[in-house]
């Protein structure tokens, strides 16, 4: 099955699916090998993770295509990525599509912001008229039916949050979006349960939505009471690791080698300790490989060399 064709179905189904954020090829291969059904390429991860800056309308589309092509072709799950406001007026949302779509994606989503764009929960934000929203959608729908039918086009609405916006202006937009021809629509930065529920309930198709801002997060189960198709974690497999990461380096500076120690002594057990991410990114099919198209005698490399790692010994993921 395609991977587009795929995403299409977890979208449409009855029970809710995880969609597993971060922003690199690693991130994806952690979702996959965990059991995470779908990916998620971060816009904003994608700009920290890979260029250490803000999302803040800096990144080009070729750089988010590229990330995202990676990331793809990483796992044989599908990935719905981050698209910006399809960087550009119509006409370059057209290109944005077909490149994703020639990247292997599995879908995008494309927000309804003015070019100055920034992260969906930071201050400031504006957007575009309706008139020009609507048609950077129908641009998209007619660029990926001429592609890939399958290819997944979500329309995320800003204007929960953004200057002059509320609930009343969300739902009026995603209602108009629907009428485009996108498969999904998406209410970034709810404020509340209970908007979800008015949005739900005005609105055709399936739905997704950013829980962040609302404290506590409702559960999975609370999530696809409230009609939601996608549980969407952007940060799931980026956000912790950072933490820890911080974490680790600012132990070692104060403790030297002994922070070391302690974090091997800790994580002994886990899948990923010592040189786990090892197998996580192949070597062990590297090894099949070379017993499967090498000389024979190539192999004895194994044998007459040590290493802390040895892909002999480990199993295929």
């Amino acid at each position: 099955m395609k991977k587009t064709t795929k995403l299409q179905e977890l979208f449409h189904r009855e029970k809710i699916f995880i969609l597993a954020g971060g922003g690199c090829a690693l991130h994806a291969r952690m979702a996959e090998a965990i059991g995470y059904e779908a990916a998620y390429m971060s816009g904003g991860w994608t700009c920290a993770t890979i260029h250490g800056i803000p999302d803040a309308a800096l990144i080009t589309m070729t750089e988010m295509v590229e990330n995202a092509k990676r990331m793809a072709n990483a796992v044989s799950i599908p990935l719905l990525s981050d698209s910006d406001q399809g960087f550009g007026s119509a006409i370059n949302v057209r290109r944005t599509v077909q490149s994703f779509i020639q990247a292997g994606v599995a879908g995008i989503h494309i927000e309804d912001q003015v070019a100055a764009r920034r992260c969906g929960f930071v201050k400031g934000k504006e957007v575009v008229p309706l008139e020009e929203a609507v048609g950077k959608y129908r641009a998209a729908v007619d660029a990926k039916m001429e592609l890939d039918p399958d290819f997944v086009i979500v329309a995320r609405c800003d204007a929960r949050t953004a200057v002059g916006g509320g609930l009343e202006e969300v739902i009026r937009r995603l209602k108009a979006y629907k009428k485009a021809g996108v498969d999904v629509l998406y209410f970034e930065a709810p404020q509340s349960c209970e908007e979800i529920r008015a949005a739900r309930a005005e609105l055709e198709g399936p739905l997704m939505a950013t829980v962040s801002a609302i404290e506590p997060w409702p559960d999975i189960d609370e999530q696809q009471e409230l009609g939601l198709a996608a549980a969407f974690i952007p940060r799931m497999m980026a956000q912790a690791g950072v933490m820890a990461s911080w974490d680790y380096a600012s132990d070692f500076l104060k403790r030297g080698v002994k922070a070391e120690m302690d974090l091997r002594e800790r994580y002994k057990d886990h899948p990923l300790a010592g040189y786990g991410w090892f197998d996580l990114v192949g070597f062990p099919t590297v090894r099949q490989w070379e017993e499967k198209y090498l000389p024979a005698e190539s192999l004895q490399k194994y044998e007459k060399s040590a290493g802390l790692y040895d892909p002999t010994k480990r199993p295929q993921r």
